[in-house]
C-alpha cells in the first residue's frame, strides 16, 4: 500500500536548487541597493514556486516558511511594505534554511530537524505590523497559527466501510507485536480540485510513521481520483491518535479527519492462525523519533552526488545524428562482408578500410559529443561564493570584493561536484589569513576594500581555476619557523629548501600558520584537504605568493575523469596505462649513472636530480633481476616535483575508459582503475599521484 515518491524527489531537489540559487543571486542585489525592487517579482515567483512544489511533495516546513515569505514579499510587492537591511537580513535567514531543508532531503529524504518556526514567526509579525520594526515584540503578542484538533468523535462501526469482522486477524497480531492499529477516514474540501495529488500526500504523511494495511476504496482506484471526497485507511503505527491527526489536518485541502483506536478482540484458534504479515522494523524505522537514523544516513550519504544533468536540445540532436550515422556505417560493413564472402576483389579492401577510417571518425565525434553532453558550466559552483564572502566579510569585520569571471566554462559533471568544498577552503582562507583589516591596509597604502578573484579558464586538456586574493602574501619564513616548531622538517632541512618549497608545506597535513584558533581556521585543517580532494580526481594545485602584494592558489583539473589519453607501457607480458596528463617526457637512462641517495635511486637529468621508481618493485611483479644497460624511463610530473618511472617497453598512446576497481579493491598503491583494452583484456591505469 506504498506509494512511491523517489520517483519525483529527485526533480524537486534539482529544480529547488535552481530556484535557490535565483533567490541568493537576487538577495545580493538587493542588499547593496535596498531602492532596487526591479527583481522583487522574481523573487516572490521563486518563493512562491518553491511553496507549491513542497506542498503538492508533503514537505511541510518548507512550505510553511515559503508561504510566510510569500505574504512579506507580496507586501513590498505592492508598495506596503518599505525593504530595509533587517528585512533582507531576514530573507537570507530564510534563504539559509530553506537550503538546509533542501540539502536534508537530498542526503535522507526527509527535512530533518531544523526548527524554522522562529522564523516562521518574524515574518508573520513583519507582515503583520507592517514593518521590520515590529520583530522586537513580545511573544505573548504573536499569533502563531496551529492545526484546530477535534475532540475524538464516537464512531459506531457502520460509520466505515472497512468492515472489523475482517480485519480482526490484523488487529490481534498489531497488538501482539506492541503496534496500535486505527482506523483513520479523511475527508477533503469539496472544492479540491487534485484528489489524487491530496489522497498521495496523505498516504505519503502516514508512511513516515507506519504502515498502511487497507484502504477503501483500493489504492489504485484512490490514484485514478474514484471517489468522492473521502477514503478510509486501515493504519499501524506506534504514534498516537492526536498527534497522527494534527499532521494529516497540517495538509492543505483536508477539510476533516476522524481517528478511531481499534481494541483487541479474542479470536478463535481458526482466526490466530491467520497469516498475517506485519513488518515490524518497518513500523518501528518509523517512529518520530528518528534523529539518530538521520544522523547515520547523514553520514552515510554525505558524498552523494546529484545524477541528473540538465542538456541544451541542440547536443542531443547532435548525440541523435551521429548514432544515426553510426547505424548507417554498421549497415554498410555489414554489406562489404557479404560481398567479401562473394568475391576476394581488391577494390572490396579498400572499401572495408574506408569504412573503418569512417567508423573511427564517427566514433571520435560521438565521444566528443558525450563529452559534451557531460559537461556542466563551473558557474553552478561559482554562484554559492558571492554569499560566502558577503556573510564572512561581515564576520571577520573587512570589506572584501568578490570578482568572478569564465563562469560558462564548462568541466565534466563528476568533476564539478568535486570541486566545491576545496574552492570554500581557499577563499576562506583568502579571507582570513590573506586579506588585511582595514586599518592595516589603510597603514600599508592600500585600498580599505580588499578583493578575492576567482577565475576559470580552459587551457589543453584541463580547466585552471584561480584563487586569488591582494592580500599580505605568504612569508615563508614564518612558514619555515612553524615547520620545525611542529617537526614537520628540521632545522637542515629547512635551511636547505626555496621558498616555493617552504610555501608547499602549507599543504602538509596539521600544518596552520596562525597562534589563535578561529571558527574560521587555525586548527591545521584545511589545504592538506584541498590537495587530497584535487589529486582524488586527477587534478593539481599549486600557490603563487608574492610578499605584500598577495596571493594566488592555481588549480588545474582534468575536462572528464571518464575517458583519457593513456600511454600504454609493458611491464614483463603485463600491460599498464599512464595518464597522459601526468607524463611529462619519455627518455632512455644508463644503468651506470643512477646513484642511491638516502635509499633513493636518483640520477642527474638535464640538471636535476630525478628519483627513479622501478614499477616492477612497486606493483610486485616478478623481474629476473638482470640488470640492463639502457632503461625505458616515463617521467612523470607531480606539481614542479618529477619522477622518473622504469618500464620495459612502450606500446604507444591510446584513448581508454576508466573502470572502478570497485569498493573491494578501493585503495591499491599506485593503482587509479582499470581499462578493457581491445582484444577484452584488462590493463590497470597507474596513477602517478600515489607514487611520490
Amino acid at each position: 500500500m506504498h506509494m512511491d515518491m523517489s520517483q519525483y524527489l529527485e526533480i524537486f531537489i534539482d529544480e529547488s536548487k535552481e530556484h535557490l540559487q535565483t533567490m541568493n543571486e537576487i538577495l545580493l542585489v538587493l542588499e547593496g541597493d535596498v531602492e532596487n525592487l526591479s527583481h522583487l517579482g522574481e523573487i516572490f515567483r521563486v518563493a512562491h514556486t518553491i511553496k507549491g512544489m513542497s506542498g503538492t511533495m508533503g514537505f511541510t516546513k518548507v512550505a510553511d516558511l515559503t508561504h510566510k515569505m510569500e505574504n512579506v514579499l507580496d507586501l513590498v510587492r505592492n508598495g506596503v511594505l518599505k525593504v530595509d537591511s533587517a528585512i533582507v537580513d531576514v530573507l537570507f535567514e530564510c534563504f539559509d534554511a530553506l537550503e538546509e531543508y533542501i540539502d536534508n532531503l537530498e542526503k535522507t529524504g526527509k527535512e530533518g530537524d531544523l526548527d524554522s518556526s522562529e522564523l516562521v514567526k518574524k515574518l508573520g509579525v513583519i507582515a503583520e505590523s507592517k514593518s521590520a520594526a515590529g520583530m522586537g515584540q513580545k511573544k505573548s503578542n504573536i499569533k502563531v497559527e496551529t492545526p484546530k484538533v477535534e475532540s475524538k468523535p464516537v464512531l459506531e462501526d457502520s460509520d466505515f466501510h472497512i468492515s472489523l469482522d475482517d480485519i480482526q486477524s490484523m488487529i490481534h497480531k498489531a497488538f501482539e507485536m506492541g503496534v496500535k492499529p486505527y482506523l483513520i477516514k479523511v475527508t477533503l474540501d469539496p472544492g479540491c480540485m487534485l484528489k489524487a495529488a491530496r489522497s498521495f500526500i496523505v498516504f505519503n504523511t502516514l508512511e513516515r510513521f507506519g504502515e498502511i494495511l487497507k484502504s477503501y476504496p483500493l489504492a489504485e482506484e484512490i490514484e485514478d481520483e474514484r471517489f468522492e471526497d473521502s477514503f478510509e485507511l486501515l493504519y499501524f503505527s506506534k504514534l498516537d491518535e492526536t498527534y497522527t491527526k494534527t499532521e494529516l489536518l497540517r495538509i492543505s485541502e483536508v477539510a476533516n479527519v476522524i481517528v478511531k483506536p481499534l481494541e483487541d478482540i479474542e479470536l478463535s484458534l481458526e482466526e490466530k492462525k491467520a497469516d498475517v504479515e506485519i513488518d515490524l522494523e518497518h513500523i518501528e524505522s518509523k517512529e518520530i523519533d528518528v534523529k539518530a537514523k538521520d544522523e547515520n544516513q547523514t553520514k552515510g550519504d554525505k558524498g552523494k552526488t546529484s545524477k541528473t544533468v540538465r542538456v541544451e536540445i541542440g547536443r542531443l540532436d547532435n548525440l541523435m545524428n551521429l548514432v544515426s550515422e553510426l547505424i548507417i556505417i554498421k549497415t554498410r560493413l555489414e554489406d562489404l562482408e557479404t560481398t567479401n564472402q562473394k568475391s576476394n576483389a581488391s577494390g572490396d579492401k579498400n572499401n572495408m578500410n574506408e569504412a573503418i577510417e569512417y567508423l573511427e571518425r564517427i566514433t571520435t565525434s560521438l565521444h566528443d559529443a558525450v563529452m559534451k553532453v557531460r559537461m556542466v558550466p563551473v558557474e553552478r559552483t561559482f554562484n554559492r561564493f558571492p554569499r560566502l564572502v558577503r556573510d564572512l566579510s561581515r564576520e571577520l569585520g573587512k570589506n572584501i570584493k568578490l570578482f568572478m569571471s569564465g563562469e560558462e566554462t564548462e568541466v565534466d559533471r563528476t568533476v564539478i561536484d568535486e570541486i566545491g568544498d576545496p574552492l570554500i577552503h581557499l577563499i576562506r582562507n583568502s579571507l582570513d589569513h590573506g586579506i588585511e583589516s582595514p586599518t592595516e591596509r589603510e597603514k600599508l597604502g592600500k585600498e580599505e576594500t580588499g578583493f578575492v578573484a576567482l577565475r576559470a579558464y580552459p587551457d589543453g586538456n584541463t580547466v585552471v581555476i584561480e584563487v586569488e586574493d591582494d592580500g599580505k602574501g605568504i612569508n615563508p619564513d614564518v612558514i619555515k619557523r612553524k615547520a620545525i616548531e611542529k617537526s614537520i622538517i628540521s632545522r637542515d632541512e629547512a635551511d636547505g629548501m626555496s621558498d616555493k618549497e617552504l610555501i608547499n608545506l602549507l599543504f602538509k597535513a596539521g600544518f596552520s600558520t596562525v597562534d589563535k584558533v578561529t571558527d574560521l581556521s587555525g586548527r591545521g585543517v584545511g589545504l592538506d584537504v584541498v590537495k587530497s580532494k584535487i589529486e582524488a580526481i586527477n587534478g593539481t594545485v599549486e600557490v603563487v605568493s608574492t610578499m605584500g602584494q598577495g596571493s594566488k592558489f592555481v588549480i588545474r583539473l582534468p575536462l572528464t575523469l571518464a575517458i583519457i589519453q593513456a600511454l600504454m607501457v609493458n611491464l614483463n607480458e603485463e600491460k599498464f596505462a599512464i595518464p597522459l596528463n601526468n607524463i611529462k617526457e619519455i627518455t632512455t637512462i644508463e644503468t651506470q649513472n643512477i646513484t642511491m641517495v638516502q635509499d633513493q635511486e636518483v640520477v642527474l637529468y638535464r640538471n636535476k636530480t630525478l628519483p627513479i621508481i622501478r614499477m616492477k618493485n612497486v606493483l610486485d611483479i616478478e623481474h629476473d633481476h638482470e640488470d640492463l644497460d639502457e632503461l625505458i624511463v616515463v617521467i612523470v610530473k607531480k606539481g614542479d616535483v618529477e619522477a622518473g618511472l622504469v618500464v620495459d617497453s612502450l606500446i604507444g598512446q591510446q584513448e581508454i575508459v576508466i573502470k572502478s576497481l570497485g569498493k573491494y579493491l578501493t585503495g591499491i598503491k599506485a593503482i587509479a582503475g582499470a581499462t578493457i583494452l581491445g582484444n577484452g583484456s584488462v590493463a590497470l591505469i597507474v596513477d602517478p599521484n600515489q607514487l611520490f
